[in-house]
């Protein structure tokens, strides 16, 4: 994995790569985590005011090799609405959500070290305390994934999208994982 972490970049989110996010969705082993295909327009209407910087999250393209291998976004936790994290009162701490692109690409370590490369990118930020996932239980690749890149299991909880094991990474965690490096440009 350290081979391919070296080669992971991240290219923040534009309005020219909504169609391609759109179609990513779409993919079966997105879907299935994603939930029901999304149209053009819903992606354009979420994803445009992240693109315009209208919104907390951030949402990047990842790339190895010069190729776009996966999408990934990061927001601020405290005061995210619509029912996600009321109990939250830590203002740095940050959520992820990730997937792969290309189904074939599963299962060889690229997930991994795309999320330890960008979550240890966002905790070299001082005001950023941990990283969050929330992956379904039933999604053991997702749930290995995290623990491979050094989330810890803090247990299930529920959330507007239903049952979902909490994990957490923290600035003190990456002592105990690989070193991974990102660029985000």
């Amino acid at each position: 994995m350290t081979a391919i972490a070296k080669h992971v970049t991240f290219q923040p989110l534009t309005a020219s790569d909504l169609p391609v996010l759109h179609a990513w969705l779409q993919r079966p082993h997105v879907a299935e985590w994603w939930g029901h295909p999304h149209t053009l327009q819903a992606v354009e209407a979420e994803y445009l005011p992240v693109v315009r910087g209208q919104s907390t999250t951030r949402a990047y393209t990842a790339w190895l090799n010069g190729q776009a291998v996966g999408f990934i976004q990061s927001y601020v936790v405290l005061g995210s609405g619509d029912g996600w994290w009321e109990q939250e009162t830590d203002p740095g701490a940050r959520g992820i959500d990730q997937f792969l692109c290309n189904a074939n690409q599963l299962n060889q370590g690229l997930g991994t070290a795309m999320v330890a490369c960008f979550c240890n990118t966002l905790l070299a930020d001082p005001a950023v305390t941990q990283v969050q996932a929330d992956p379904s239980p039933g999604n053991l690749r997702a749930v290995r994934c995290y623990q491979r890149a050094g989330f810890q299991p803090v247990g299930e909880v529920t959330t507007p999208d239903g049952l979902a094991m909490l994990m957490v990474k923290t600035r003190a965690s990456l002592a105990n994982t690989v070193p991974f490096n990102a660029a985000i440009r």
